[in-house]
């Protein structure tokens, strides 16, 4: 049995969940004295701090002029939601299933929405679909990073120019951790909660032109509740992309996100962040290079996830127990790390295959990553010699 020495240097920040996530280095509650409370969203500085996160987002991702941004309720859910029951059924439909999120998207297109022709192109944890099996002329939903699987599309190319349907991209755990090209996506959606590490419960849209289209061209037949509409008597209702939201907003999140794409901003926009999250993921694969007990959950090294990094465990001790002791080892060793406030929530999703999931992104700092993976080990072997 391998022993190891307990460590003594702790992460200064143990913030490694996968959503929520870290605040941006330096956060603290002094941050929201000014924010814009007690007052209506709809008065005229209600509306422009909306606004502001609007046109933070499209400079900081570059965002195309001609492309739509709102700020929409229900957190990314809500986002994909509402495009997926707003605008699919005009053409066959591809859903790529890799992952919990993906799994529930494909659940809407299928058994909810009933899309006639709808395609499953569906892989366990760990794999990526064919990319390429795709049909174009359908419109494609998918996750850009699968935040419960930690495997994430590796580029954009499979995506046609000349593609006649859209694309709807779940974005959430990708967007200020990877280049967008926009050219190549119609819907985009994401949350606050993730890379900027702010304040759950408002999802972000983006609409390319194609998809505006779509909207005023196209008629589901089916009821869609107020929170889902976009359009008004055939006309896009334009006032919901420029700050007046469709629901109310908490201004206490929305001052949290202000502060968040200030930082952002401060540092260089989008592929700063990109550089950070790129960094955390380097640390955890030069550590798992040296490791023979643990690797990653993706299958192919050109689909890791540098923001919800996913790991499995590889000791053949462990692989050799049933799943029920595999998730009761990992839920003790996930404890053990929370006992001594090292690293909280890092246990693997729930329909994931048992083992870690630690976030990589721009808010978290990879020097207390640094911090963490001897901890990880240690506890590992801990539990180990406490259940073999």
């Amino acid at each position: 049995m391998t022993l190891m020495m307990k460590p003594h240097v702790k992460p200064n920040c143990p913030h490694f969940s996968s959503g929520p996530c870290a605040k941006r280095p330096g956060w603290t509650f002094e941050i929201l004295k000014d924010a814009f409370l007690g007052r209506s969203h709809r008065a005229s500085e209600g509306k422009k701090r909306l606004k502001e996160i609007i046109d933070l987002h499209r400079t900081t991702l570059d965002i195309p002029d001609d492309y739509k941004i709102a700020i929409v309720p229900a957190s990314d859910t809500g986002a994909i939601e509402m495009c997926l029951w707003s605008m699919l059924g005009q053409r066959p439909v591809d859903v790529l299933v890799w992952e919990n999120f993906s799994g529930e998207w494909m659940e809407d297109v299928v058994n909810q929405l009933k899309i006639p022709d709808a395609r499953t192109l569906k892989v366990p944890y760990g794999e990526l679909p064919d990319l390429n099996a795709t049909n174009p002329d359908h419109d494609i939903v998918f996750v850009w990073n699968g935040t419960t699987s930690g495997v994430r599309i590796p580029d954009h190319d499979w995506i046609k120019d000349d593609r006649k349907g859209l694309t709807f991209c779940d974005a959430t755990s990708a967007v200020y951790a990877y280049e967008m090209n926009w050219s190549k996506l119609d819907v985009i959606t994401w949350s606050w909660q993730k890379v900027l590490g702010s304040e759950a419960a408002h999802g972000m849209l983006v609409l390319s032109p194609r998809a505006v289209e779509r909207l005023l061209t196209f008629a589901p037949d089916r009821a869609l509740p107020k929170i889902f509409r976009m359009t008004k008597k055939g006309k896009l209702m334009e006032g919901v992309f420029a700050g007046e939201t469709i629901n109310t907003p908490s201004m206490l999140a929305v001052e949290d996100c202000r502060d968040a794409l200030k930082w952002v901003e401060t540092l260089g926009g989008w592929r700063a962040t990109e550089k950070r999250s790129l960094e955390n993921l380097k640390v955890i694969e030069e550590w798992v290079a040296q490791k023979d007990w643990i690797d990653f959950l993706a299958v192919d090294a050109t689909t890791r996830s540098r923001t919800s990094i996913c790991l499995k465990i590889t000791d053949p001790v462990f692989t050799a127990f049933e799943i029920e002791k595999q998730q009761e080892f990992m839920k003790a060793v996930v404890k053990l790390l929370d006992q001594e406030m090292v690293a909280y929530d890092i246990g693997s999703y729930v329909t994931a295959p048992a083992g870690l999931r630690i976030w990589g992104g721009a808010t978290v700092e990879a020097d207390d990553i640094r911090k963490l993976l001897p901890w990880i080990e240690w506890a590992y072997f801990e539990i180990k010699g406490k259940m073999t």
